[in-house]
């Protein structure tokens, strides 16, 4: 099959210059109207030229099927793109490793192919490409469209494995009807790493995961699983953002099937699964990954020092390439379709839009369309979330940027990228920042309302209080942060500790206005919500290569007299009660009330009252306040409850009634709250 190239295709010429709703609802925007109109031109240009050249964006993105190992006519195509290359041949276990009993032929868009039908190759054979690259030099290299790659556990050395589906047939990919978070409900986000969420010292399974860990995602209420990892990677503790491989999953978890069986034991469950994709940069191994992969030294990255990223020491694509285009696309529709995959988190988002990689201050719109854009990049993001969407029209996209990029989660045709979320980074930050350097008597309510209720509207934003970012070593989890040592010698309900007391609350009280107010959707990362004491941090040298902390010690939660549990207990309860009110699809929480000086909150969202008191000491006993709407009020969740590690000092049976107040249009209600509490409070039916 001939890989079409790319032919200029004209627009059509617009009768008068129109703002586009991005620009057009935001004041602020009408002076970069003219950016956003050329980012907008430059998205329509080069989807006309793929539709000119191959009918469609999705015929564009099927390059998977056709490159690298595929079967057809009783034996096995290898195709591979390698312009510069001099000769390649594949050698394998099938022909005992022979250098030149299997050359490929090259064609004229630098594609090289050979049609294998022996005995002996096939699925499950070990090989490789040798290449004679652009300077004559040999080389043995991974397969780029390769499916499953597996490590020597002597040499280390990595192979290609032939893969094709299991069941000989490609999967056909169905509109989801029954997964809650594509169906129009908010993404209650549970982030997961497969290797590290059993307890044992070990290696975790795609197939531990979905028999252990599936269950206890399940019944703590998340909708959505966001997996981290998955594309293969040589390095274990890079976390999977070093990708070698990007059609592979890694085998550090099992084989692509072992994965399947994940993907569908949550699909039964009625919980969607996303993965981070990682195309903001890749690997710079020669042996393993795509790092000058014919010798020119620009075949899917940028040459020089534009295609290194020095933060990350990896290598940055050049997105504006056709090829690298359609190898990036490829791989977004290869997910969805091949693994039933329900969207991605697109990792480093900042980095790949910027050419200066996001390492300046975002202070004004200039920074966002002036200073160092990468306009390829934007056309790029344009087109994989329009691609997403056109192969699974509830598919959830998500954008990790820090940057902020008006139009993030704005339609291309908007102006915008297409993505339905972005990651609420500053949130995380802003609280790690808080508990490093302010006592709680001294937080400022004024700055929290800012920070978790400040951004762009209609821009859908997933809060959070931390990631595996807040986990990873280096910095300390939320409740360590709050418990510190105490976490080793005073969980048990049998001991006293005023330190525990109050990191727990607070700990409850930081996720419960985190959740409510930050987003239209949430996430915790795997062991947060039950306040895992450790940090995570994977072999390596430094601690000879111990899985210590590369795991999740479930005991915690599990053994009846650790208090672990009573955080694990209040988690469920908080998602139960956003899943059940629908909270997060209600619009902006609502502030009915804020006194710094009491440390007193009070706010509406989703038919809800929410009540928190901050003080360290101060119980509130005649707080009042107004709320939307007259009648009687029953609590629904109180963080004091003793199940949760709380005192029960408040009567959760007590009706609260609206009264009129003067000089008010608002009914007010009277409660009674302690300090480090919340109650969340809901009116009564009438009738």
């Amino acid at each position: 099959m001939k890989a079409p190239s790319p032919k200029k295709t004209a627009l059509p010429q617009k009768e008068a210059p129109v703002m586009l709703p991005l620009v057009a609802e935001d004041p602020w925007m009408h002076p970069f109207s003219a950016d956003v109109d050329a980012r907008h031109g430059r998205y329509k240009q080069r989807l006309a030229e793929i539709e000119g050249a191959y009918g469609s964006l999705r015929k564009f993105a099927s390059a998977y099927e056709w490159m690298g190992f595929t079967q057809a006519d009783g034996g096995w195509w290898y195709r591979e793109w390698a312009p510069a290359a001099r000769e390649l041949s594949l050698v394998g276990d099938f022909n005992h490793w022979n250098h030149d009993s299997h050359p490929l032929m090259r064609r004229e868009d630098g594609v090289w192919e050979i049609f294998i039908q022996e005995e002996g190759f096939g699925q499950g054979s070990k090989v490789k490409v040798r290449i004679k690259d652009a300077h004559g030099f040999f080389l043995d290299r991974l397969p780029a469209y390769t499916r499953y790659t597996v490590q020597d556990p002597v040499s280390h050395d990595f192979a290609a494995i032939v893969w094709a589906d299991s069941a000989g047939k490609k999967p056909k990919t169905k509109k989801k009807t029954a997964i809650p978070a594509l169906n129009g409900a908010p993404p209650l986000i549970y982030e997961c790493h497969t290797g590290m969420a059993q307890e044992k010292e070990a290696v975790g399974t795609y197939r531990e995961f979905a028999d252990n860990i599936l269950p206890r995602i399940h019944a703590l209420g998340y909708n959505t699983i966001q997996m981290m990892a998955v594309q293969e990677h040589p390095y274990y503790g890079s976390f999977g953002y070093h990708v070698s491989n990007f059609f592979a999953a890694s085998s550090r978890f099992g084989t692509p099937d072992d994965l399947k069986y994940l993907i569908r034991t949550a699909h039964e469950m009625g919980i969607a699964e996303i993965m981070d994709i990682v195309h903001s940069h890749a690997v710079k191994n020669i042996a393993e990954g795509l790092n000058d992969f014919d010798g020119s030294g620009n075949l899917y990255f940028h040459p020089g020092s534009r295609g290194y990223h020095e933060g990350w020491d990896s290598k940055r694509f050049d997105y504006g390439r056709w090829e690298v285009q359609q190898f990036l696309l490829s791989n977004c529709a290869f997910w969805l379709e091949e693994f039933d995959f329900d969207g991605y988190r697109f990792d480093g988002v900042t980095s790949l839009l910027y050419l200066h990689m996001g390492n300046i201050s975002f202070g004004n719109y200039d920074a966002y369309f002036k200073e160092g854009v990468d306009w390829d990049a934007e056309t790029y993001l344009a087109l994989a979330n329009t691609l997403i969407h056109e192969i699974k029209p509830g598919a959830l996209s998500i954008a990790e940027d820090m940057s902020g990029m008006p139009g993030m989660c704005r339609k291309p045709e908007e102006g915008g990228f297409g993505f339905d979320y972005r990651l609420g980074m500053g949130i995380p930050d802003y609280w790690i920042k808080t508990l490093k350097h302010t006592s709680d008597e001294n937080w400022d309510l004024f700055g929290l309302w800012h920070e978790l209720s400040n951004r762009r509207a209609k821009e859908k934003t997933i809060a959070y209080a931390e990631s595996h970012d807040q986990a990873l070593v280096g910095d300390k989890t939320i409740a360590f942060w709050l418990m510190d040592a105490e976490m080793y010698t005073h969980m048990s309900i049998f001991t006293e500790s005023l330190v525990v007391d109050r990191g727990i609350a607070l700990h409850k009280l930081i996720r419960l206005v985190t959740a409510s107010v930050g987003g239209e959707g949430y996430l915790t990362f795997i062991g947060n919500e039950f306040g895992h004491p450790e940090w995570v941090d994977f072999p390596r040298e430094g601690n000879d290569w111990s899985y210590r902390y590369a795991r999740r010690q479930w005991s915690l939660p599990d053994t009846d007299y650790l208090r672990y549990k009573h955080l694990y207990a209040f988690d469920g309860a908080m998602i139960a009660l956003l899943s059940k009110y629908n909270v997060l699809a209600d619009g902006a929480a609502r502030q009915l009330y804020l006194q710094n000086d009491k440390k007193l909150l009070a706010y509406a969202r989703g038919g809800l009252i929410f009540v928190i008191n901050l003080h360290p000491t101060d119980a509130a006993t005649d707080f009042r306040f107004g709320v939307p709407e007259a009648g009687k009020y029953e609590v629904v969740l109180d963080s004091d409850n003793s199940a949760f590690g709380g005192f029960d000092r408040v009567d959760n049976a007590h009706i609260a009634e609206t009264f009129s107040v003067p000089d008010s249009d608002l009914p007010h209600l009277s409660v009674y709250i302690p300090n480090r509490m919340a109650l969340v409070l809901r009116k009564i039916a009438q009738g």
